[in-house]
């Protein structure tokens, strides 16, 4: 074997036993048999706030389990297919073994991270807005760029997506459009995607050709489940309904059942119009004010939130957190960690996989240096 491989081989091989000792393996293990027993007990649906909430605990440690099981034996598997194509001499089997361990070591690497999203809401449910900024149907076509992008993005990592609310463009794109995305720390992960995005690209608008810039904001938010308890006094708010907007066509309502509520001592407003009922709107709404209203407190406590709360404040120069360069050249850079792809057409198609962890890496690791410096 190689000595390149045998490096990496020794570096997987120590990242899993970090991860199998994050996981606490023995207990999760009894852990997982106590869970297992329960679900079968059909009386736990008696309680079904109670049941989902074990089932959920159960899924999340028998895919922490069978993560760190198949990549133990992968890796092992592969060890033995080099051993094997080194005795026949077969270099496309020690090529194809070496691929796979390659690829296993950036999984490991992913799977740290993931180990590290421990904050209070992290593996929550999350909502997306997306806004247009300032220059009209550029912003508005790259807003909805960006939206396609984040929703390709939960599809490939296994989530649900649910368009909440949208604000069509008037030529193109959107105004503004809010996602729920469910899955496993759909919060953690797309916390890293809040700031500003910036485009350049020759305009598809522009009779000339000419090369423009736009600019679109993303906010990031966990939805809020009932162990959080968010008082909210409905003589602070504002309610407006509203026709919902669409495409045209026999579902678009007919009545004024989208909702708007404006929380007017923050300022905070949130929307909804995917609802048949001006009733299921305004109960999600709610639970998005809620949602919002708990994502200030967390800035608070953070510093880093804070920082990306303050470069919301401009959707324009000088606050974005990424560029698009489509022309002259293509390139996607990431100006918080440095990290950069030149397939921005394949970012653009939901691989921002590598940005996330980089941001999340960056953002975890400067959250210990603070804290070592609070402490000396």
């Amino acid at each position: 074997m190689r000595a390149e491989i045998e490096t990496i081989v020794d570096e997987t091989k120590q990242a899993i036993s970090l991860l199998r000792r994050h996981l606490d393996w023995d207990r999760s293990l009894r852990r997982l048999q106590e869970l297992n027993a329960k679900a079968e007990d059909a009386s736990i649906w008696n309680n079904p706030d109670e049941a989902q909430k074990l089932m959920r605990e159960r899924q999340q440690l028998d895919d922490a389990i069978s993560a760190i099981n198949r990549l133990e034996q992968g890796l092992a598997d592969n060890i033995e297919l080099i051993a094997m194509g080194e005795e026949e001499k077969d270099q496309g089997i020690i090529s194809d073994a070496e691929d796979a361990i390659r690829g296993m070591r950036a999984d490991v690497a992913k799977r740290q991270i993931e180990t590290l999203l421990s904050g209070e809401a992290d593996s929550n449910d999350t909502y997306v807005e997306v806004h247009s900024g300032a220059g009209g149907t550029e912003s508005q076509d790259w807003a909805q760029m960006l939206l396609r992008m984040y929703m390709r993005w939960a599809e490939r990592s296994k989530m649900k997506v649910e368009l909440l609310e949208e604000h069509s463009g008037e030529e193109a794109g959107i105004k503004s459009a809010t996602l729920l995305l469910k899955g496993h720390n759909a919060y953690g992960w797309m916390k890293t995607e809040s700031g500003v995005h910036r485009l350049v690209r020759i305009s598809p608008y522009d009779s000339q050709a000419r090369r423009h810039t736009s600019f679109a904001s993303v906010w990031v938010y966990p939805v809020v489940d009932d162990t959080i308890n968010i008082v909210i006094n409905e003589s602070d708010c504002r309610i407006d309904t509203y026709r919902s907007s669409g495409a045209g066509g026999q579902h678009v309502n007919t009545t004024d059942s989208a909702v708007r509520i404006t929380h007017i001592p923050t300022g905070i407003a949130v929307a909804c119009q995917q609802g048949r009922s001006q009733h299921q709107n305004r109960a999600i709404a709610w639970d998005m004010l809620r949602a919002r209203l708990y994502e200030a407190e967390l800035q608070k406590r953070e510093e880093a939130a804070n920082a990306e709360a303050a470069s919301k404040t401009d959707i324009g120069w000088g606050h974005q957190i990424r560029s698009y360069v489509l022309q002259p050249y293509q390139l996607v850079k990431d100006l918080r960690t440095g990290v950069e792809s030149t397939s921005p057409q394949d970012v653009l198609d939901g691989e921002i996989g590598e940005f996330m962890e980089a941001a999340l890496s960056q953002r975890i690791h400067g959250s210990a240096d603070k804290v070592i410096e609070d402490v000396e």
